[in-house]
Parts: structure tokens; C-alpha cells; sequence
């Protein structure tokens, strides 16, 4: 649902004219980059090609099936969905869940919880962002949805990415409805609370995430274990970085 492939916009996906070279071309493209708006509206620019999604899970479903290879080692979890078997490895701290359509032999998708390198060790330890793609057969049927849920009944908190494609941004916005949802800054390694609703304007700045609570936790607890800072030091660290 996010993250990392080529979208439309891709320089690749659609034949470019060739460059400017009249005298000032360069200073005339560079003030036209600076009179573009800093951030995209709840930066959801993320696209994937539908051909390049169904590329990469065939080759994953080859690997899933061939011996003595990593994914071959997957345990399978409790079905989250009827019909389809979520295979689950973890490496280096970082969870995959695959899921397998056996009828039509080959994969729906997957969802990689990733950890971040923008937080520090302590928080690291409960928090992982979550990135997915599915096949467009399978996209709308709750199967990310199930997988979301799997993580966050283990205990993790979920921490949106930096960008997000449309489907993934209603997806969280759907699961806020069965779990705590919180925007949250990323300064200095740590979390800082802003709070269940911001400003439209605030959503558009790139260390603005939205974080979704796991099992066992509450506010509470996030901000006495120093994993959430008061909106306060988010303030205050943003003024510093303006000085």
C-alpha cells in the first residue's frame, strides 16, 4: 500500500522532453522548485503499478515454495481470513506476513512491520511501521486490515509511514475506529504527543505520523514510560530547530 516502487509521476513510466539549455534555464527551474508548496496535503502521493506488484509476488511466491530458502522457513499463523494461509517470518527485529491464496496458487500480498530508524532504542523495542502491497484482486477485502490487527494484538504500536497511498490512508482511519488513534511528531529520536485531532496544515508535515496503540497500552503508559512526549517539548524542539 505503500512505499517504494515506481509511481505514474516516475520520470521512467513516461518519456521525458530533453532538458532545457537556454541561457538561465537552470536559475528558472530552480525558483520554479522553490514557489512549489513545501508539503503535498496529508502527503498521499504514494502509487503503485499494478504491473510491478503482481511481478514482485510471484517472485516472492516462488521463493515461499523453494527449499531451502528463507521464506521457505515461514511458520504459518491462525487464519485471519478464510481461504488464505498468512505465512510469518521475523529477521533482525522486523516482521513479514505473507499471504498465501492456495486455490489460485499465488500470493495476495504481503505486509512488512519495519523498525524505524528515526526513534531511539528504547522505543524501538515496541513501535514498527508497517508498509503493504496487494495484488488489486485482493485490495478492499480486509486481508491488510487482519494482518494490522494481528500486530497490534501482539502489543505493537504502529507508526504510519512518512508517505502513504490513498488505500493505505483509509485504512488506518478504519482501524482507528477499533483502536486508539494519536498524531504524534518525530523530533530528536522520540515520539511527542499532538494530540486525537491536529490541523490540516500540521498533517502535512513530514515528521507528523499517526500512531495506533497495541494491546496493553494506553496513554498513559506511553507518556510514564517515556516512549510520547508532551505536545509541549514537540514545541519547544520545533522552535529549536527554527533558531
Amino acid at each position: 500500500m505503500h512505499e517504494i516502487t515506481l509511481c505514474a509521476r516516475s520520470p521512467i513510466a513516461f518519456p521525458q522532453p530533453p532538458p532545457l539549455r537556454l541561457p538561465g534555464a537552470a536559475l528558472l527551474v530552480r525558483l520554479g522548485r522553490m514557489m512549489q508548496p513545501r508539503h503535498m496535503e496529508l502527503r498521499i502521493d504514494v502509487n503503485h503499478p499494478d504491473g510491478s506488484i503482481e511481478a514482485e509476488l510471484d517472485a516472492l511466491y516462488r521463493r515461499l515454495h523453494t527449499a531451502g530458502d528463507a521464506m521457505n522457513a515461514c511458520t504459518c499463523l491462525p487464519t485471519l481470513r478464510p481461504g488464505l494461509v498468512f505465512h510469518q517470518r521475523e529477521a533482525d527485529g522486523e516482521h513479514y506476513v505473507y499471504v498465501e491464496d492456495t486455490a489460485c496458487r499465488r500470493l495476495a500480498g504481503y505486509t512488512v512491520f519495519n523498525r524505524l530508524i528515526e526513534v531511539d532504542r528504547r522505543t524501538d523495542r515496541h513501535l514498527r511501521s508497517p508498509h503493504s502491497k496487494y495484488a488489486p484482486a485482493y485490495q478492499g477485502r480486509g486481508i491488510a486490515s487482519a494482518v494490522y490487527d494481528w500486530a497490534l494484538g501482539r502489543g505493537f504500536c504502529l507508526l504510519s509511514g512518512a508517505r502513504q497511498s490513498a488505500g493505505a490512508h483509509a485504512l488506518w482511519h478504519a482501524l482507528a475506529r477499533r483502536h486508539s488513534l494519536r498524531w504524534v511528531a518525530l523530533r530528536a529520536k522520540r515520539m511527542h504527543d499532538l494530540g486525537n485531532a491536529i490541523p490540516t496544515t500540521r498533517r502535512a508535515e513530514l515528521d507528523t505520523r499517526m500512531l495506533l496503540l497495541g494491546h496493553g497500552w494506553s496513554l498513559a503508559q506511553l507518556h510514564a514510560r517515556g516512549l510520547l512526549q508532551p505536545a509541549a517539548e514537540a514545541a519547544n524542539e520545533g522552535m529549536r530547530r527554527r533558531a
